[in-house]
């Protein structure tokens, strides 16, 4: 069986109707166009948002390791500043040890010099008394040999 065909029928708007319509059309396009650009800002600020916090975790992340790292080069600067104090001090010590060894020897010297100081007197002493004695032994000579 064939369908009987229909004829087309024929558009019952008038021009008014179909300018109402065409400017419903045209208000949905609009609103569609509006409610795109809507959803274009709320996904950029959802991105931009996204970015913010990243950006933020990153900052907080090297302010932390910042952080970690200034505390690491203090405790070794603290390590040092230590290390340079014992050794100071050990200095300190054989400087005081220096002193004292200086102060012995100075005293023995001294004791030395005294005691040579001491010899040389006793040997100038000694040497006046000879020639004193050869002296006077010398004109006793002189005089025994005059009256013989």
């Amino acid at each position: 069986m064939k369908t009987p065909s229909k004829e087309l029928e024929s558009s019952s708007m008038t021009h008014e109707e179909e300018e109402e319509m065409l400017y419903d059309i045209s208000k949905l396009q609009v609103q569609q166009v509006s409610l795109a650009q809507k959803a274009t800002e709320s996904k950029m600020d959802g991105l931009r948002k996204d970015v913010e916090a990243k950006m933020d975790g990153l900052k907080k992340g090297v302010e932390a390791k910042m952080d970690g790292l200034k505390k690491g080069v203090e405790a070794k600067m603290d390590c040092l500043k230590k290390g340079v104090e014992a050794k100071i001090d050990g200095m300190d010590d054989k400087m005081e040890e220096l002193k004292i060894n200086m102060n012995r020897l100075l005293q023995e010297m001294v004791t030395k010099g005294e005691r040579v100081l001491k010899e040389i007197h006793d040997e100038n002493k000694r040497n006046v008394n000879h020639d004193s004695i050869d002296s006077n032994v010398g004109s006793r000579l002189t005089i025994f040999q005059k009256s013989r």
